[in-house]
């Protein structure tokens, strides 16, 4: 039959190689990663800070327009309004996003697929897939997309933490040290039940 390769042999070959052996795990710790938060890599939101920026100088020229009298001025003065509350929506928004970005980076950050990112370098990527995160929750659809892969990437579910060979391991030795410590520690002493007797 074609295809099949070799018959088996009766007897294995104990100096033969699998191409195809099972490579070590990376073993994660359960605790996750201790120590600092890296520092934020990424810039600012440029595109939401211009966007900003814009509505200022919107905001700018209306307020001028609005100091007239006539039916320009009022017209002005409702577009005035209008983009003030735009503007402040959008600032409040960038803040927010700003926030929950940190608070996510720093959740990432303890956890034991984090021990992998710093050993590789991985902090923007890490960074990156923060921002997308944050954005696919608010409702973007296509920066969800960009999250969920960004995850798969970083192991962030089973299945990608099997693709990566990595596995979270228990600190077996550590718990062995804590249990021997607390069968070395003094019992508290037993009291006597005593009965009164007439």
């Amino acid at each position: 039959m074609a295809g099949a390769g070799p018959p088996p042999s009766a007897t294995p070959n104990p100096n033969r190689r699998r191409r195809n052996a099972p490579t070590q795990f990376t073993k994660l710790p359960v605790e996750g990663r201790t120590g600092d938060v890296p520092g934020w890599p990424l810039a600012p939101d440029v595109v939401g800070q211009a966007k900003l920026d814009r509505l200022n100088e919107q905001i700018d020229d209306a307020s001028v327009e609005a100091q007239g009298t006539g039916r320009e001025a009022k017209n002005a003065q409702r577009r005035l309004l209008s983009l003030r509350e735009r503007a402040e929506i959008l600032s409040a928004e960038i803040e927010a996003i700003g926030e929950q970005e940190q608070a996510l980076w720093a959740d990432l950050w303890r956890t034991p697929q984090a021990v992998a990112w710093e050993r590789l370098g991985w902090t923007r990527t890490v960074a990156q897939y923060a921002r997308w995160q944050i954005r696919g929750e608010l409702g973007d659809m296509d920066a969800a997309k960009e999250a969920r892969q960004l995850s798969d990437r970083l192991g962030l579910s089973p299945l990608a933490m099997l693709r990566l060979r990595w596995e979270i391991s228990a600190d077996e030795l550590g718990s062995e040290r804590a249990d021997r410590a607390a069968r070395k520690a003094p019992a508290a002493p037993r009291r006597r039940n005593l009965k009164a007797v007439d």
